[in-house]
């Protein structure tokens, strides 16, 4: 196997050139799949979680952005950051550049950059972690929790309003 030392420089292009072959003669192309039909699309596989943070994004204007969209993971998503400069002099850095690249919006904000989640209160940040954590590795977005006065245990849905908010 030969290896190959990828820069954010060259990560499109090795990754074009590694792509498999698409134009193939006619004859040997294969017939276009039909379309699906309406109840395979709805396969039950969410692709995009809703959250809302517990203290918000404040942007230039002072607006509060509370309300976004995180959609799952991919593995160029996880692979892309490692080639980031700013990873490799901080690798604390990682999250901020993962988180915002699957971050899909934040209240008005459809461009959520690097820049916006390093912007963002550190409770936010953990809360945005423990989300992906979540989304990414078990598919949901419920924590076990205990009440701290009874001792009874029950689930949250973190993706749901703040407390005592339907």
């Amino acid at each position: 196997m030969r290896r190959r030392t990828v820069t954010a420089g060259n990560l499109e292009e090795i990754l074009q050139a590694t792509a498999p072959a698409t134009a193939q003669p006619p004859e040997q192309q294969a017939p276009p799949a039909a379309p699906a039909p309406a109840r395979a699309q709805d396969s039950g596989l969410r692709t995009e979680f809703e959250f809302e943070l517990p203290r918000g994004y404040v942007d230039e204007a002072g607006t509060v952005h509370r309300h976004g969209v995180m959609r799952l993971a991919t593995a160029r998503d996880e692979l892309r950051p490692q080639i980031d400069l700013r990873v490799k002099e901080n690798p604390a850095y990682l999250s901020v550049v993962l988180l915002s690249q699957v971050i899909t919006r934040l209240g008005t904000i459809s461009d959520v950059h690097a820049g916006v989640v390093e912007r963002m209160y550190a409770t936010d940040v953990a809360f945005l972690q423990d989300f992906y954590r979540r989304v990414n590795s078990e598919g949901h977005t419920r924590a076990a929790v205990t009440c701290p006065h009874c001792e009874g245990g029950f689930e949250v849905d973190l993706s749901g309003g703040r407390l005592g908010e339907s």
